[in-house]
């Protein structure tokens, strides 16, 4: 495996390679992040994982500067997966100037997460953006734990005309349904125990739609309420269609419902899909 930090040695690298999977990651690697790899590796002999904890994502008030850094503990993971190349990139590399061109998502973009995060998506949207032109791939994977993100990349890829296929890889989950997550290392040892009843909570919404509720507002209001009175602060729950993440029309039968939340300092997300 190789790891490379410049963007002219990785795409010499990457001349002679007819096909390419590529995983865009943060860092700080958990089993979730290998099971994209793993996906990645079914559409393609060469699979490239970049690792990048992008600025232009992050709120003033967020999380960047304590972000963990773990490359080392990252790259043995990845070689133990058969990755052949780790792009990791320092900010000076894919921002050697001010980023003053950048890409603007979607509407849907300013709800949901959006809506906590202003211009949170327009950073997302932007440093896939560049990654994707510095890699060249036929084939990039993204995982549905981040819902809004995998859409607003589909959006951009196919409003862009981007010769690529975006695949959405399935949530992966800890044995007791909580979503892994790099944030959940922030949970304490009672937060990680109620960590959980976000997900019983989705998984309780997708029960009640099953069973024929329709009254989707108050399936969200409910919810929420639920999750306040056990010491969450609630950003949102809600349902909405799959293919466009809209408020769903009379009929709508390809649901999911989102949420996020802050537990303690934690801020989580989730979703599960609903099929009617």
């Amino acid at each position: 495996m190789q790891v490379i930090h410049t963007v002219a040695e990785l795409r010499q690298r990457l001349s002679k390679e007819t096909r390419v999977a590529f995983v865009p990651t943060m860092g700080n690697l958990h089993e979730g992040h290998l099971d994209l790899v793993r996906i990645a590796r079914q559409h393609a002999k060469c699979v490239v994982v970049s690792i990048f904890v992008n600025p232009l994502q992050f709120g003033v008030n967020e999380d960047f500067g304590k972000y963990p850094r773990t490359l080392h503990a990252d790259c043995d993971q990845l070689a133990a997966c058969g990755v052949e190349v780790v792009f990791a990139p320092s900010e000076a590399e894919l921002y050697p100037q001010p980023q003053q061109v950048t890409v603007e998502p979607p509407p849907i973009a300013q709800e949901l997460c959006g809506a906590f995060r202003p211009g949170h998506f327009r950073g997302v949207a932007t440093v896939v953006l560049k990654l994707l032109n510095i890699v060249q791939p036929q084939v990039a994977v993204f995982g549905k734990k981040d819902y809004q993100q995998l859409h607003v990349v589909r959006q951009m890829a196919a409003q862009l005309n981007l010769a690529l296929e975006i695949v959405g890889a399935e949530t992966l989950r800890a044995a007791d349904g909580l979503a892994l997550s790099s944030r959940n290392q922030y949970l304490s040892a009672a937060e990680r125990t109620e960590a959980v009843f976000m997900y019983q909570t989705l998984a309780n919404i997708r029960q009640a739609i099953q069973g024929g509720a329709q009254d989707y507002a108050l399936l969200e209001k409910d919810a929420a309420a639920a999750l306040a009175a056990r010491g969450w602060q609630v950003e949102y729950v809600a349902v909405r269609a799959q293919s466009t993440l809209a408020l769903p029309a009379q009929g709508e039968r390809a649901l999911v419902i989102l949420a996020a939340a802050r537990l303690g300092v934690t801020r989580l997300i989730d979703n599960l899909e609903v099929c009617l």
